[in-house]
C-alpha cells in the first residue's frame, strides 16, 4: 500500500491530473462492502492533505461501520459530462485500497486512504481513443488507450 505522497513524488503529473480530477467537485461516490459482502454505494467527500487522502464520516454511519469491518473501499471522484467536443472532456479519478481509520473527536469517524491503485481516464487530444492511466505502488503509470 502506497500513500498520496508516493503517487506525488514517483508520478508528480499524474498526481496533479488525477488531485484536479478528485478536487474539482466535491461530493463523490464511495463503494464499502456490507457485513453479507453486497457492495454498497454511498456519497462522501475526499480531502488531499498533508500527502494523504482523507474521507470522513458521520459518526456510526453505515459506511464507517463497513469500513471499519473490512477497510477496501473504492472512490470515484466527481464525473463531469463530456462536452459537445469530446475533446474538451476533462477525465475521472478512481482510487481504490483499504481506509484506515484515525483516532477523532468521538463526534465522527476520520479515515486515511493507504492506496492500491489510482486510475485517470481521458480522451486522447485526437479525442477518439479513451485513455486509462494507471498507477499501483511498485509499478508505477500504465497506459492503455482502448476505441
Amino acid at each position: 500500500m502506497a500513500r498520496w505522497n508516493d503517487v506525488a513524488s514517483e508520478a508528480p503529473d499524474f498526481a496533479r491530473r488525477v488531485e484536479q480530477a478528485l478536487t474539482r467537485n466535491k461530493h463523490m461516490t464511495m463503494a464499502t462492502l456490507r457485513a453479507d459482502g453486497s457492495p454498497r454505494i454511498s456519497g462522501t467527500e475526499l480531502e488531499v492533505s498533508g500527502g494523504e487522502l482523507w474521507l470522513g464520516s458521520m459518526l456510526r454511519a453505515r459506511k464507517a461501520l463497513d469500513l471499519q469491518r473490512d477497510p477496501r473501499v473504492a472512490i470515484h471522484g466527481p464525473t463531469a459530462d463530456p462536452p459537445e467536443d469530446p475533446k474538451g472532456w476533462t477525465g475521472e479519478a478512481k482510487v481504490s485500497g483499504r481506509a484506515v481509520e484515525v483516532p477523532g473527536d468521538g463526534a465522527s469517524h476520520r479515515f486515511r486512504i493507504d492506496i492500491q491503485e489510482v486510475v485517470f481516464t481521458h480522451l486522447n487530444d485526437a479525442g477518439d481513443r479513451l485513455v486509462i492511466e494507471s498507477w499501483h505502488p511498485g509499478r508505477g503509470v500504465e497506459v492503455f488507450e482502448r476505441e
